[in-house]
């Protein structure tokens, strides 16, 4: 195919705009409400991007429309031309005004918590119009959220330091894991805890399956002991805090989740051994993609802010 001569001046972004709301809402009708078009036009701007690509890019059926292979091709890319579009419009949007605009990103729950909630605190004082949308979850779930390009960068603690081929990593602090009960909790006023002393206790964990599970169930093993049969296994933090706050569970939370009960005492670390359950948080972003301004200028907050835990700890 000859860029210059023949895609690049038969391409339109409109079609491929129109193709790609029409795949996420899986059909023509859909697409068309969506777009406040009617269904011919709908119909009429995908046959044309065909014909310019000069491959089928839908297959069609009752239960509505799927991307061929050509069509899932297109779109990947498509996705990512109009992610740097956006950034476009929002860079420009920050020049005229560096006090607005909006940020995406996402983070761990332990991080949402503390470091990440203290920088937005103080850049939503210094610039009160910007506007923060944060996604949470585990590091998996973030990365997926990185490559369909629904946040600009993640902050959360990685299993490995090694990043996929196609994404960035910045490490800011290495942390271990500790074991913490609620200040009611009877082991609270132990000086020293052996691990296996702990075992039979009502414990609330992440599942085995996740990566953060994973790590917890490992220290045991390093210490030649089965992980314990958990009396509630979630990814909820709150619902964690929540229980140990009954002063009858125990959990293993990253020790900068105990930073941030700085003013909610409730949380204590247990002087128990955790072994081989330290690691790397950092920041993750994607490789080849550009960063807007405003996510740089959070990177550069994060990253002080980062320091001073550090040192701090």
């Amino acid at each position: 195919m000859q860029w210059d001569r023949h895609l690049g001046r038969r391409l339109k972004l409109r079609e491929l705009y129109i193709l790609l709301i029409a795949i996420q809402a899986k059909g023509i009708g859909r697409a068309a409400k969506r777009l406040n078009m009617s269904q011919p036009a709908v119909s009429n701007a995908i046959a044309e991007l065909e014909r310019a690509i000069g491959f089928r890019l839908l297959d069609r059926s009752p239960l509505g429309v799927e991307p061929t292979l050509y069509g899932s091709a297109l779109i990947k890319r498509g996705i990512a031309v109009f992610d740097e579009l956006r950034q476009g419009i929002q860079d420009v949007e920050f020049l005229a005004d560096p006090s607005a605009g909006e940020l995406r990103i996402g983070s761990s729950e332990a991080m949402a918590g503390g470091l990440v909630v203290s920088v937005i605190n103080r850049l939503s004082r210094q610039y009160p119009q910007i506007v923060f949308h944060v996604v949470t979850g585990d590091e998996e779930c973030l990365q997926r959220e990185l490559i369909d390009r629904n946040i600009e960068l993640a902050i959360t603690r990685l299993a490995e330091p090694v990043p996929e081929k196609h994404m960035n990593i910045e490490i800011l602090f290495e942390e271990p894991l500790v074991v913490v009960a609620g200040s009611r909790n009877q082991w609270t006023r132990r000086r020293r805890i052996k691990l296996s002393e702990l075992v039979d206790e009502p414990w609330t964990l992440l599942p085995p399956g996740t990566t953060a599970g994973a790590v917890a169930v490992d220290a045991f093993r390093a210490c030649g002991l089965e992980p314990p049969r958990a009396t509630v296994f979630t990814v909820s933090l709150n619902m964690r805090k929540a229980l140990l706050a009954t002063g009858r569970f125990i959990t293993i939370l990253p020790k900068i989740a105990l930073r941030q009960s700085g003013r909610h005492p409730s949380l204590k670390a247990l002087p128990v051994e955790l072994p081989n359950t330290r690691r790397p948080t950092g920041i993750i972003t994607l490789k080849h993609r550009s960063l807007g301004p405003l996510a740089e200028l959070f990177m550069n907050r994060l990253r002080t802010a980062a320091k001073h835990w550090a040192k701090d700890h």
